[in-house]
């Protein structure tokens, strides 16, 4: 097997077995991962964790595959809980080899075989449940969902270990669903309801350069939302006995209201969204498509410009977890699922690799810093499925249309995607740092460690040493045997507005091509690059049609978005107007969560003291002058239950 380049691209991601992260933010994550989080969502999935929601993911397996009796429990893509758990394993193995969790994998893809049907079928719920409603209900019952998450575990497990029997497993499986699946006589002309699949495949082809994974996948996306006469998921429904026919709004909860190639809004439930025009993406870029690649350049821009959350979050409403319409972001109620967040930045990824501009990967370092990392909890144990801007505990907790949004993580859920869905990103983290081409490097984010890539054939080594995102000061230094030439092209981040390029300690006026510097010279053993980015506190604002945030400011410095909390700040946050007059002072806590930079400046609040006991008055309320807190936002409710808001009014 063997990698092929990708079309259009300007580069391609240097692989993660190629990239060592050491850096003193990350590397408590890195351990995390493998002491604590892939050993404990192995022990959720079965069902070992005292006082969590139940898995019975492996129970599952196990009874699909003969070894026990019983019936199918959770829900219809439980499986796919244990796929995204086995590529963080997989991931986690190929810049950490370690023989009991590759054993573990081993068994775990022995226990997939044993469930796996004769045709290829694989999918516990209806193996067990339902094996008479196979492919009957594309639009609602996860089987290529669950299919397309096999199939990144399988990749990413054949790219650590170079083992094939997991990768003849969902080979066998894609082509029981090419087989169902497709434009030929006898086949249903069908799509998923719920993308993952078309990006899985892409993967696929990747390291087997098998034209039919390509060929799938374009079937997928093309038929997408098309009416030959009848929309599929009508056709569907009638031939389960229903009668009724989805209406507009219905149809784009699974971004099948258009063809893609029609769409230029993001509709629908955001995860579903972003994986499906990650998968555009990667088709765009094999065949040429310039049109579909213009597709998803105008998805991003509706995205980013008009329904994204400060903190990278998308889909703002509870309801179907969905995007909404343009500007309608509120914050005690955001739905921003972590997933999601997750998926903006797989999506951004392949943007930057084929149009090399840092808006892709300055929302990409947005959503890894803030709403992704938000996610899960300081010890790994603790998850977010939900990520609001604003909470009130005593509201939340009582009130029924703020029921999704919890003030304290969460040890496991029922519906359990986004657990295991950050643990495979901080597994992955390496393979979002670097991109390369024949002559040239690129520096995504600024992640110390270690790299290789190939110039005239000679491997190149490139190691950073950061203090990212505590402080906006990056070297790199250059290893090779003889002196080359190549260009070195380091993002300048969207935060910064001054940034200082040192070469051998000598400042350089550097060309910048969309963000990115290009340092283009003959590089000898030991050359440096130092980048010195300016990381003021800046005060940021929303658009005017953001209602929720007018006349409110939220704080960041450097990629980071901060929030006040409860515990710092005294309750009612609310009522807290800060003056944005005013210089802030800036310190490094290492006894507080793990480490972290906070933020203090001056405000003012109502003097509680001088209030009345009556709910409203002709009168002016008498203000005090305070110390606000300010703390990171991926960082909060690890102090328990309390307040907290990332926009803060402004005096």
């Amino acid at each position: 097997m063997k990698t092929k380049k990708r079309n259009l691209a300007k580069m391609e991601a240097i692989e993660l077995k190629n990239v060592k992260v050491n850096d003193s933010f990350w590397n408590p994550w890195g351990k995390l991962v493998k002491e604590s989080i892939i050993p404990y969502q192995w022990d959720a999935l079965n069902d070992r964790i005292p006082g969590a929601d139940p898995s019975r993911t492996i129970t599952n397996f196990e009874i699909a595959a003969g070894r026990k009796e019983g019936k199918h429990y959770g829900m219809v893509f439980q499986d796919s809980d244990l796929y995204k758990w086995m590529e963080t394993v997989a991931f986690s193995l190929q810049w950490d080899r370690d023989e009991e969790w590759e054993k573990i994998f081993d068994e775990v893809v022995d226990l997939i075989e044993d469930a796996q049907e004769k045709d290829g079928y694989l999918n516990t719920y209806f193996s067990v449940n339902h094996p008479d409603k196979k492919w009957t209900n594309l639009k609602d019952d996860h089987e290529l969902y669950c299919a397309g998450h096999l199939i990144e575990a399988a990749v990413a497990y054949y790219d650590a270990t170079g083992k094939k029997r997991i990768i003849e497993v969902v080979s066998h499986l894609v082509d029981h669903i090419a087989s169902v699946l497709g434009k030929q006589a006898g086949q249903k002309a069908g799509y998923p309801g719920h993308p993952e699949i078309e990006l899985a495949l892409m993967k696929l082809y990747k390291i087997t350069e098998d034209r039919k994974y390509v060929d799938l996948c374009q079937f997928f996306i093309e038929e997408r939302g098309k009416r030959n006469p009848e929309h599929y998921y009508d056709i569907e429904l009638e031939k389960r006995g229903k009668s009724n026919k989805l209406d507009t709004r219905e149809y784009d909860y699974f971004q099948a209201h258009l063809p893609v190639r029609d769409q230029k809004t993001v509709e629908g439930h955001s995860v579903r969204a972003t994986y499906l025009y990650s998968g555009m993406v990667d088709l765009a870029n094999e065949l040429k498509d310039e049109e579909l690649l213009e597709v998803c350049r105008v998805l991003w821009e509706n995205t980013v410009n008009k329904r994204m959350y400060v903190t990278g979050g998308i889909g703002s409403s509870a309801h179907e977890e969905r995007f909404t319409v343009d500007y309608d972001l509120p914050n005690d109620r955001a739905y921003t699922e972590t997933c999601a967040a997750i998926a903006l930045i797989m999506w951004a990824h392949r943007m930057v690799q084929i149009e090399a501009d840092h808006k892709y990967t300055d929302v990409l370092e947005r959503a890894l810093y803030n709403g992704a990392l938000s996610g899960i909890s300081l010890d790994g144990k603790g998850y977010f499925y939900v990520n609001p801007l604003e909470v009130w505990p005593h509201t939340a907790n009582c009130r029924h249309d703020m029921r999704t949004v919890k003030p304290t993580r969460q040890k496991w859920f029922g519906c359990a995607c986004c657990p295991p869905n950050i643990a495979r990103l901080l597994a992955s983290l390496g393979q979002y740092i670097y991109s390369a081409n024949d002559s040239e490097v690129y520096v995504h984010l600024y992640i110390g460690g270690e790299t290789s890539f190939k110039v005239d054939e000679q491997t190149v080594g490139l190691t950073q040493k950061s203090n990212y995102p505590w402080e906006g000061s990056t070297k790199l230094t250059i290893d090779l045997e003889s002196p080359a030439t190549f260009t070195v092209s380091p993002r300048l981040p969207g935060w910064c507005r001054n940034a200082q390029i040192l070469i051998n300690g000598v400042e350089k006026d550097i060309p910048v091509e969309k963000g990115y510097a290009k340092i283009k010279q003959e590089w000898k053993n030991g050359d440096t690059i130092e980048l010195l980015f300016d990381m003021p506190v800046e005060m940021i604002r929303s658009h005017p049609e953001v209602r929720a945030n007018a006349g409110k400011v939220a704080l960041q410095r450097g990629p980071i978005f901060y929030c006040l909390e409860e515990v710092d700040n005294g309750a009612n946050l609310q009522d807290i107007r800060l003056n944005t007059n005013q210089s802030f002072e800036v310190k490094h806590d290492n006894s507080l969560l793990n480490g972290v930079t906070v933020i203090k400046g001056k405000a003012v609040a109502t003097d509680m003291n001088a209030i009345e006991d009556t709910l409203y008055t002709t009168s002016t309320y008498p203000e005090v002058e305070r110390e606000i807190k300010a703390i990171p936002y991926y960082a909060w409710s690890n102090r328990g239950e309390n307040e907290m808001t990332v926009w803060i009014r402004e005096k």
